[in-house]
């Protein structure tokens, strides 16, 4: 048996990719990062933003402009000469998507005094940001048990050790809590892997009563799969939601956690927490399973609410080759969604984050009270939902619903409410919903619901109950890519909504405070971290490696629940009232059999010991 010390930690290889095939070349999929300075100055030029060098962080102007049916930007810096990258990969969805672009409102107590004009290295929140923090994120440790390649940041070999206090981290709390007008409301606690932090669930319980209303663990799920009864207490101590990394449905594209997963879903099951299973998607590595992640969330939908899709953030040094090669954008990876269902989920089901802003305006318009506002960039985000209908038909929720013909409408009504008085208001807002129903397709609506209905009691009565019962429905499909130097468009930040919360008061948000860690997230946690040394003085047998965990691969397949998970899966997209086609690189998996155990035969037994 491989002895701990040696064996690699978890995730810790990065893939071999070639970077050398010659027709890389010729691809279409690399040409627009290949034009001469001519062929990029000649194309149409969709917006300036400004930008930083992806080289030395320098602010400089860029330039989104289209390239055939990729969106691209560019910039020039004097020292580092041209930089290209894509921004989005298909012009006619980004067309589509920026029309329900539009400006929220930010904080009336910014932490940071002045409007950014150094923007992003003066970050804070300052005045100039235009959205409040639609979810706050802490975190609580920055010990981890794996090693995973492509991570933000754990601690590493000699690193001081980050780790708030319970403390610390009601002031934090508070702090998120005392924005106005509206207070930070959903809360996600994150690492690390913060199941390492020693008075989690205490976290959750304080964090809870610090008014938080929804509280998910940004996790790996290995440990909560280890222990049912620690995920009981997680959920009674507020959290209703494991926000957990899963990067595939196979040993090569998941390799973090692919065993691990079925215990994970096991306890969650008992403890009646859901997950959000969370695949960060780099091409060529784990892009071909999207379809089959999604068809394995349909086959738990009783514990998965949802898959929210991170197309990778490439931070940090790396060749170019190798970066073209793993780019992929929000339209790029839905595009692989299409492809992979056989059509059953297209790019038309689809929208913005922005769009469902316009019922939280409506019911603002209508109450007078402020309401959580979804004003991210259009750029940043998108989803749907799938309904899975009574015969397991899959129906995205835009195949039954004209998404954008009823944001049109709800907008017409806020216009005409501007001004006037709460009957004249109420009015308006009855003859809007009367009209509802015609955006409503009830011969494609599932017959197990009735979404009239739902949005009726959620204008009226502001009752978002009607919204969980869509939930234990439906699958939610999100994507939400991130910055990096090479694609950071400040105009995007200025509209960021996730935001970190930091000890020292600070608020960043999340493309500052990871994609310049060392203006922002490495300098700040330094400052309230404990040395190395320091650590281990007063934690008794603690070292880096002693964290990292080590798995045995020959147990978790021989466990039932693993079997249970990988062994029975139902491929939804081959029935035929999903269009009859296998989704794309379904796992079909073969349990081993079992070890034969040689029986020695009692004289040959006695032989042997003499």
């Amino acid at each position: 048996m491989v002895k701990k010390e040696e064996q690699e930690e978890v995730n810790s290889k990065r893939p071999e990719v070639r970077m050398d095939d010659p027709a890389s070349v010729t691809d279409p999929l690399f040409a627009p990062y290949h034009r001469t300075v001519e062929e990029m100055e000649a194309m149409p030029v969709i917006e300036k933003t400004m930008t930083v060098c992806p080289e030395c962080k320098l602010i400089i102007p860029g330039t989104i402009y289209k390239d055939g049916d990729y969106v691209m930007i560019r910039k020039f810096c004097p020292e580092h000469k041209w930089a290209v990258e894509k921004y989005w990969e298909d012009y006619e969805m980004y067309t589509k998507m920026k029309r329900y672009n539009y400006f929220g409102r930010g904080l009336d107590n910014p932490n940071y005094l002045g409007q950014g004009q150094n923007c992003p290295f003066d970050c804070g929140i300052c005045e100039r940001h235009h959205t409040h923090t639609g979810l706050a994120n802490v975190v609580v440790t920055n010990r981890c048990h794996l090693s995973c390649w492509y991570c933000f940041f754990y601690a590493k070999e000699g690193e001081p050790i980050y780790e708030p206090t319970t403390d610390e981290l009601d002031k934090i709390f508070r702090n998120l809590k005392a924005a106005k007008p509206i207070p930070a409301n959903a809360l996600q606690i994150t690492g690390g892997e913060p199941m390492m932090h020693p008075d989690i669930v205490e976290v959750i319980r304080r964090a809870k009563k610090a008014g938080f209303d929804q509280i998910q663990l940004n996790t790996t799920g290995i440990i909560l799969g280890e222990s049912p009864e620690l995920a009981k207490q997680v959920k009674e101590a507020g959290c209703g939601t494991l926000y957990m990394s899963c990067d595939g449905v196979s040993p090569r594209t998941n390799p973090k956690n692919y065993w691990e997963v079925p215990n994970a879903f096991e306890s969650c099951r008992q403890a009646k927490i859901g997950i959000v299973m969370v695949p960060t998607v780099i091409r060529g590595i784990n892009n071909h399973e999207m379809g089959a992640m999604i068809n394995f969330a349909l086959n738990n939908l009783d514990v998965v609410r949802a898959v929210n899709f991170q197309p990778v953030s490439l931070v940090g040094r790396m060749p170019t080759r190798l970066r073209e090669k793993q780019r992929i954008t929000i339209p790029g990876a839905i595009k692989e969604i299409e492809q992979q269902t056989h059509g059953a989920i297209r790019k038309e089901h689809w929208f913005s984050v922005p769009y469902v802003g316009g019922i939280n305006k409506f019911i603002e318009a209508l109450t007078g009270e402020y309401k959580y506002d979804l004003s991210i960039h259009f750029a940043c985000g998108a989803a749907t939902y799938l309904i899975l209908d009574d015969n397991n038909h899959i129906i995205p929720i835009t195949e039954f619903v004209d998404a954008a013909g009823m944001v049109d409408a709800l907008q017409t009504a806020v216009n005409e409410m501007s001004g006037k008085g709460r009957l004249a208001r109420k009015a308006i807002a009855v003859k809007t919903l009367l009209g509802i129903p015609k955006f409503i397709d009830k011969q494609k609506q599932p017959k197990s619901l009735n979404f009239s209905k739902m949005l009726m009691n959620i204008f009226l009565k502001n009752d978002f109950n009607a919204m969980g019962a869509l939930h234990s429905k439906t699958l939610f499909l999100g994507m939400m890519h991130f910055q990096d130097e090479h694609t950071y468009d400040i105009k995007r930040v200025e509209k960021c909504d996730i935001h970190y919360a930091m000890p020292d008061g600070q608020v960043l948000p999340f493309c500052t405070f990871n994609v310049f860690p060392e203006v922002y997230r490495d300098k700040i946690q330094k400052q309230y971290s404990i040395p190395a040394k320091e650590w281990q003085q007063t934690h008794a047998n603690w070292n880096y490696r002693a964290d990292k965990y080590f798995r045995d691969v020959k147990k978790l397949e021989q466990d039932p629940r693993f079997l249970k998970t990988y062994a029975n899966m139902k491929d939804f997209f081959a029935l035929d009232i999903n269009g009859g086609k296998a989704v794309e690189n379904f796992p079909v998996f073969k349990p081993k059999p079992p070890v034969e155990q040689k029986v020695v035969p009692p004289a040959t037994e006695k032989a042997n010991a003499a």
